[in-house]
């Protein structure tokens, strides 16, 4: 393993930064569209974080919910963190008053017709979006831009809906939107230049980081993070138990591993009571009430500071689910068993012209998902590993599932000694 110094990583990670704002596709005169009121559909955790960001940097939100009591609740959110920022000495206290002043709330899907920008914030639900998609296309004026806020979803399915797939595209807010950095703009099919321009500079108006993508699966980041769930899903099933290998995340620099991660979003997500998901485990804690820190248990428990604590029922569930007697697995195995993966679908994702370039990659993983700085990102930690590592991991992990096996791209830089952040497959294409 090759360790640049601290110097050599800080210049990479700015160089990068700065590389994730230039579009060499788009032609240097774009126009963009003029947007003053942007509207916003669900006032939830993520819709009212998205407003945040908007009323923050001074445009006029109209966010629209189904029910009285739920805007309000949105509502009564967004004033609270404001207070709270203003409380810690952030901004002026009047400040408060005159950021909701720019909030306007409603509960009709017409009501934002005129809106510039409107950005849908509802459920991870395909036929929700559809049918949002097929109201707005009916209400909202011609040059509005519609936008979803998908994490995963078909882009090109959602815009579908409508006659004017040139005005959709994809904002990727990442939660708590009103904190984090990160912004994935996924450029679909049909997304006309202008869109994506003036959705770039949106981005830099509401003080974000971000980084344009294409459709696929998970688009750039929670793709490369499916990767990492699987393998450590995986380890679980051989016996290796969940605070083993978040401790060895956790040791490589990441704050958060894959089982803590769960229990702080919720163990629920997407989950029904009497469900039964490809996930037995987590359907089993669910059953019992153990759905994450929100029930102070879920694949760990969690003292009154919200600690976690390594759980004998959560052992006991694995046992009785996989048959498979606890196991202890070297902490850098474990690394390589979640991480080599990663770099290994981060590759795919450059042959599939899904993002501009390598260093892109590193900037969603940076920004959206607590990647270790000293780390550089999943590519530059490639070539600090080397590629004949990474494959070599990836050859015994292919062979056991095939969707793992090593990219084309992965085999020809363990041959000639190349470097994952000097990967070129033409940049991003829809």
């Amino acid at each position: 393993m090759t360790s640049p110094s601290d110097a050599e990583i800080g210049a990479y990670i700015a160089a990068a930064g700065k590389a994730a704002w230039d579009v060499p596709a788009l032609p240097a005169n774009t126009p963009l569209r003029e947007v003053k009121t942007v509207g916003i559909i669900g006032a939830g955790t993520m819709g009212g974080g998205i407003a945040m960001n908007f009323a923050t940097a001074g445009f006029n939100v109209r966010i629209v919910e189904t029910t009285q009591d739920a805007l309000d609740r949105g509502l009564g959110v967004v004033r609270g963190n404001y207070q709270r920022s203003a409380d810690k000495g952030r901004f002026p206290q009047d400040e408060v008053e005159a950021r909701m002043a720019r909030f306007d709330g409603r509960l009709a899907l017409a009501d934002l017709g005129d809106c510039d920008l409107v950005i849908e914030a509802v459920f991870e639900d395909m036929d929700l979006k559809r049918k949002i998609f097929t109201e707005l296309d009916r209400v909202m004026k011609p040059g509005a831009i519609l936008a979803t806020n998908t994490s995963a979803l078909n882009i090109d399915e959602i815009a579908s809906m409508t006659k004017r797939p040139e005005d959709v595209i994809g904002l990727h807010f990442f939660s708590p939107a009103n904190v984090m950095k990160l912004l994935e703009i996924v450029r679909a099919k049909h997304t006309a230049d202008d869109v994506v321009a003036t959705c770039m500079a949106l981005a830099k108006e509401i003080n974000k980081i971000a980084v344009l993508v294409g459709v696929c699966p998970g688009f750039v980041g929670n793709r490369i993070l499916f990767a990492r769930q699987i393998q450590a899903n995986k380890l679980v099933y051989q016996g290796v138990m969940p605070w083993d290998v978040d401790a060895a995340l956790n040791a490589f620099g990441f704050k958060m591993g894959p089982f803590q991660m769960s229990d702080l979003a919720g163990l629920d997500i997407g989950w029904s009571k009497g469900a039964k998901t490809d996930n037995p485990i987590r359907d089993a804690l669910c059953e019992m009430d153990r759905r994450g820190q929100k029930t102070k248990a879920g694949f760990y428990d969690y003292d009154e500071n919200r600690r976690p604590v390594p759980s004998e029922v959560t052992a006991g569930i694995i046992r009785d689910i996989t048959g498979a007697q606890p196991v202890t697995m070297p902490a850098n195995e474990i690394v390589e068993i979640c991480i080599y993966p990663m770099i290994n679908e981060a590759v795919k994702i450059l042959e599939e012209n899904k993002a501009q370039r390598p260093s892109d990659i590193d900037v969603v993983w940076l920004n959206g998902y607590g990647w270790p700085a000293d780390k550089g990102g999943p590519m530059f930690y490639g070539d600090m590993v080397g590629a004949e590592a990474v494959l070599a991991r990836m050859e015994t992990l292919g062979a056991e599932d095939e969707a793992f096996s090593p990219a084309e791209t992965l085999r020809t830089l363990a041959a000639t000694g190349g470097k994952f952040i000097d990967i070129d497959t033409g940049g991003l294409k829809v």
